[in-house]
């Protein structure tokens, strides 16, 4: 394998996860300080991310980690209420701006192209006690955020990620109710959730093009989750359906609106009014666009980032109980063919991350595509044999390289 002229090496990290220093420097809480300090069976070990890697004291630290890695990208979050304690401009707390200030200076300075997150799961708590990503409210709020993380760091930052996982987010904090705020809404609350993301991400991409983008010359799009569904058995038509319906429910529901049309994917639609007319709801419980909505989401991103970790076998299964909730709606039965090794909850399936960026190539118009997050989770301690990780990476280039066209390659350099 011979990587391209201009392929980018990167490495990601959330502000939760690796700064600490959460009530440092006149920082509000976010909602992830908030759900850990309650402790209890949901929170593993009674653990919280006060301290987590010590990154907002430790930076130096990283610095040298990245410059030994001989990074070309680091993608890191912003902490919303680092910067605005309370999520709203009306207090600006300048020893986070300068925090960031110096992570991106040092990086330029050392030849490391910054990746920006605006948003990584860590709502301001002032936020989620007006209603969080359920409440309309919190459109206008996240484009005042945008607008300020792009007026204070735009002229050096120039690739931006609006949202990371706004599926995850939706299903895990807003449905199941095991993200903060800890609340489940069974069957309806991802589906608001996932609406008010998606309009908040158009939102701010369009003050950044009519705002900045002419004298910042940036790039901003969001970052997708996104595993590759395999059917159980590729001669049954209900498992093909099954492992289509995963896509469009995974992928498709934030992509198909923002690259192709303004809305969501037929069969997301059709499957959702389906179960919702069977279970006694009077109407579909997936909120719709207005044709407005559509104009101004439709063309919202200027790539496609995409998260691959792992894949899973499909197989179709009825929801004979008719149960509310977004996994329920699917309709299907997800696990993993026995021989795929595993670690955690990955396993290594290496051929379905060139199944999925082709899907990608194919069905979104031969975007440029970022990997903007790979890899496999690490025990705790980490081992110093590492030969689990490497092979894992190995074979993903494998594919990668299989399914990559040398005259794209040469076009848009694989990030």
């Amino acid at each position: 394998m011979a990587f391209p002229a201009g392929f980018g090496w990167g490495a990601s990290t959330a502000a939760y996860q690796v700064e600490g220093g959460w009530d440092a420097d006149g920082k509000g809480p976010s909602v992830w300080d908030t759900f850990t300090h309650q402790g209890g069976e949901r929170v593993f070990q009674n653990q919280t991310g006060d301290v987590a890697c010590g990154s907002y004291t430790l930076w130096e630290e990283d610095l040298k980690c990245i410059k030994q890695l001989g990074l070309t990208h680091y993608r890191f979050s912003l902490s919303w209420s680092r910067l605005l304690p309370d999520g709203t401009t009306g207090f600006i707390n300048q020893k986070g701006i300068d925090y960031y200030n110096k992570i991106i200076d040092d990086l330029l300075t050392n030849g490391v192209i910054p990746i920006v997150t605006l948003y990584h799961f860590d709502l301001p708590q002032a936020l989620e006690d007006k209603g969080g990503w359920l409440s309309e409210a919190i459109i206008e709020s996240f484009d005042k955020y945008a607008r300020f993380c792009f007026s204070t760091f735009g002229d050096r930052v120039k690739q931006w990620i609006t949202i990371n996982e706004p599926n995850i987010l939706a299903i895990m904090a807003y449905d199941l109710g095991v993200f903060p705020p800890g609340v489940p809404h069974f069957g309806t609350g991802g589906y608001q959730a996932a609406h008010n993301l998606i309009k908040a991400h158009a939102r701010s991409w369009h003050s950044y093009d009519s705002l900045f983008r002419k004298e910042q010359k940036g790039m901003v799009s969001l970052a997708i989750f996104a595993g590759w569904a395999e059917p159980a058995d590729t001669n049954s038509v209900s498992d093909q359906e099954a492992a289509k319906r995963a896509i469009a429910f995974c992928l498709d529901f934030f992509a198909k609106p923002i690259f192709i049309d303004g809305d969501y994917p037929e069969v997301v639609k059709s499957q959702i009014a389906f179960m919702s007319k069977k279970q006694g709801y009077p109407s579909s419980r997936l909120p719709e666009f207005t044709e407005e909505e559509k104009r101004m989401i439709k063309g919202t991103a200027d790539f496609f980032a995409v998260q691959y970790y792992t894949s899973r076998l499909v197989k179709y299964q009825e929801n004979k109980k008719e149960e509310v909730g977004f996994l329920q709606d699917v309709e299907l039965q997800v696990f993993p063919d026995p021989s795929w090794k595993r670690l955690d909850w990955v396993y290594v399936v290496p051929w379905g991350i060139r199944k999925l960026l082709k899907y990608i190539k194919d069905t979104y118009n031969n975007p440029v595509i970022y990997i903007t997050e790979n890899g496999l989770p690490q025990g705790d301690p980490a081992s110093l044999d590492d030969t689990q990780r490497w092979e894992y990476f190995r074979q993903t280039f494998q594919e990668l390289f299989k399914g990559a066209d040398p005259k794209v390659l040469n076009k848009y350099p694989v990030h």
